[in-house]
């Protein structure tokens, strides 16, 4: 059985790796990744808008990996409207980038919760197998986090290098729309913490391996006396 203080940090380690389930699986059904505003430039040439006209050409947007929406402003008012990314849209963007993000994402949950039983399994008893152990466990956190983060990086390069949010913005329209402003949202964060928890756990399973030096109490000498002798 392991000492109360592995078990301790093994349990700890297991709501980690749960939390970090928990925070993948809430950002991949969010859609709000990113927002941003976008600007009609088709609207702005037709009037020759100026500075104090142009906020009237303004408009709204957000999304997420499967869906989102965008409040379009040309002049006449703002417009709403919702869209999903699967099956149609999907086309416009870089597919293969798009969908590499979501098997990575959906191979950290696996990881995970993988992660999750092991640290179970090492906070109940002692694995006879070295794959079991502590060294599963760092394998795994170090696995989950990795795809983790080719997710987060894949998703940036995907809105940085190929214009996301812009060919978004632009699908189905005949005006052209511009970004003016993108900022990445609470569930891309959750994603970096997802990332961040394994990271933790790497370091608490590391604390787990180290021995610490136990105290060791002095015994106490036992006095015998002329009168214990003779009884």
């Amino acid at each position: 059985m392991p000492g109360c203080f592995k078990k301790t940090l093994f349990s700890l380690a297991a709501v980690v790796s749960f939390a970090s389930f928990i925070l993948i699986v809430v950002a991949m059904g969010t859609p709000k990744w990113m927002t941003g505003k976008i600007l009609c430039k088709t609207g702005v040439d037709l009037v020759n808008a100026t500075d104090p006209e142009l906020v009237k050409f303004i408009g709204d947007i957000y999304y997420g990996l499967f869906q989102g929406g965008k409040i379009r402003q040309c002049g006449l008012g703002g417009r709403r409207s919702k869209f999903t990314i699967f099956p149609h849209m999907v086309k416009k963007l870089n597919t293969g980038l798009h969908v590499m993000i979501i098997m990575f994402l959906c191979v950290g949950i696996f990881f995970s919760l993988v992660s999750f039983g092991f640290c179970i399994l090492n906070a109940i008893k002692v694995p006879y197998r070295a794959i079991k152990g502590p060294a599963g466990v760092c394998l795994w956190n170090f696995l989950a986090g990795g795809f983790v983060a080719l997710a987060i990086t894949s998703f940036m390069a995907a809105v940085k290098l190929h214009h996301l949010t812009e060919r978004i913005a632009n699908f189905r329209e005949i005006f052209l729309f511009v970004i003016l402003e993108e900022r990445f949202e609470d569930c891309f964060w959750l994603c970096v913490a997802s990332a961040t928890t394994h990271a933790v756990n790497l370091l608490l399973i590391a604390i787990s391996g180290i021995n610490f030096p136990q105290i060791k109490t002095k015994p106490e000498e036992a006095n015998v006396t002329a009168e214990d002798i003779m009884y």
